[in-house]
């Protein structure tokens, strides 16, 4: 099931679930070592898939606005359902956030290099020159 919270929303499961997803990805998988836990978690949007039997959250991303833009990031999908089109459905529902409740505002996300094909499928275009972020080269993406 499709969800959408605010962090004082969330349910300690969901919390705990999203954070582990997070961190098997971004921290173990990756081999990257850096704050997984931010401040904008208390701000975001958290939009997730959580499976009904065994709560398991294998989609997530979040969404927070950052001054003049709307932006998000901790775009992940669990290992085993990469490459069955989740990420798709992931964007289009990231995306349907940006729209309905920041929609005065420009799209801008940092990306990690690898993906940047990904969202531009989805209208985005690159900016400037590619640059290491906690550790790893991302590229400034705009979708206007």
């Amino acid at each position: 099931m499709w969800k959408i919270k605010k962090l004082e929303e969330l349910t300690n499961i969901e919390l705990l679930e999203i954070f582990r997803l997070r961190v098997d990805t971004f921290m173990i998988e990756q081999e990257r070592i850096y704050h997984e836990v931010d401040d904008n978690d208390k701000i975001a949007y958290h939009i997730f898939f959580q499976n009904q039997d065994d709560k398991r959250i294998t989609c997530y991303a979040r969404v927070f606005p950052i001054n003049t833009h709307v932006t998000f990031g901790r775009v992940v999908i669990s290992k085993e359902l990469r490459g069955q089109g989740h990420g798709d459905v992931l964007m289009e529902n990231v995306l349907k956030v940006c729209r309905e409740r920041f929609s005065h505002k420009i799209i801008e996300i940092e990306a990690q290099e690898q993906v940047v094909p990904f969202y531009i499928k989805f209208g985005f275009k690159v900016v400037g020159d590619t640059f290491i972020f906690e550790g790893t080269p991302h590229q400034e993406m705009r979708l206007e």
